[in-house]
């Protein structure tokens, strides 16, 4: 008899107790997603905002060693020997960087990744 009552206190977790648990982490990971989202495009357009500074470095790099005027035409090719990785023609949303002439505005970024990451606080600046 001693033995039924240990294994009737011994029982598992209702369904109702398995519900509330399941609905506390559902509560939790809805305040939690749109956080993670954010901070993921933030970074995002921070890596694309860093990587057109610094082709637009190499660009004036180029341009002053080699005497380019404002109005010449960019030779990604050449300007690519001053940046000390690879020359990116497409940011990380696939969308390629806009190239005009040196001068004051000679690289930007695409307006669909401006407006893909829009509303999370990146000011795009010059770009």
């Amino acid at each position: 008899m001693r033995y039924n009552n240990l294994k009737r206190d011994n029982q598992g977790f209702t369904l109702v107790e398995i519900m509330i648990v399941v609905a506390i982490i559902g509560l939790l990971a809805a305040l939690a997603i749109p956080g993670f989202v954010k901070a993921r495009k933030q970074s995002q357009g921070r890596r694309i905002l860093n990587d057109c500074r610094q082709m637009d470095s190499a660009i004036n790099q180029w341009a002053l060693e080699t005497g380019q005027t404002d109005g010449n035409t960019i030779d990604t090719v050449a300007a690519q020997t001053y940046l000390k990785t690879t020359w990116k023609p497409n940011d990380l949303l696939g969308n390629s960087y806009a190239l005009t002439v040196v001068g004051g505005t000679q690289i930007a970024v695409n307006a669909s990744t401006k407006s893909s990451l829009d509303g999370v606080g990146i000011d795009w600046g010059a770009y």
